[in-house]
């Protein structure tokens, strides 16, 4: 049986991108490097808020940053961030039946999103709903 401190790492990630801010601040950083007050003007917070937020992505191991002078820049950690999305676009696009959600700038997306995005099962959404996106 495999113990339960084997997935706490995986538990510290999934907790970090629960909150709404912090997964649009990591889908925003896995296309490019960003200073604080580039990314708080991306999702609509104050720096101060947005400063808490990375200091969380940082603690969950998401996050590097580098200093320029007085600014600080923030990059995702690991170029498998950007994958983690992609396949969180894949399942979500599954339960919602909505499998169009691309990052800008994202390079071309891995095969296995390109595929489920052409032989996803196609589901009608209630009358008057919207499609989900990065900021529902």
């Amino acid at each position: 049986m495999v113990g339960q401190e084997r997935f706490e790492p995986m538990m510290d990630v999934l907790r970090a991108l629960a909150e709404p801010t912090r997964l649009r601040l990591v889908w925003a950083l896995s296309t490019r490097e960003y200073s604080v007050g580039e990314l708080a003007e991306l999702v609509g917070a104050n720096v101060a808020a947005v400063s808490q937020h990375l200091a969380r992505l940082r603690e969950a191991g998401m996050v590097d940053s580098r200093r320029d002078g007085t600014r600080i820049f923030y990059r995702a950690a690991t170029p498998h961030l950007a994958d983690l999305l992609d396949q969180l676009v894949v399942v979500g696009g599954h339960v919602s039946g909505e499998l169009d959600l691309p990052r800008p700038a994202t390079p071309a997306a891995p095969a296995a999103v390109a595929a489920a995005r052409r032989t996803a099962p196609s589901r009608s959404r209630p009358a008057g709903s919207r499609p989900r996106t990065a900021e529902t």
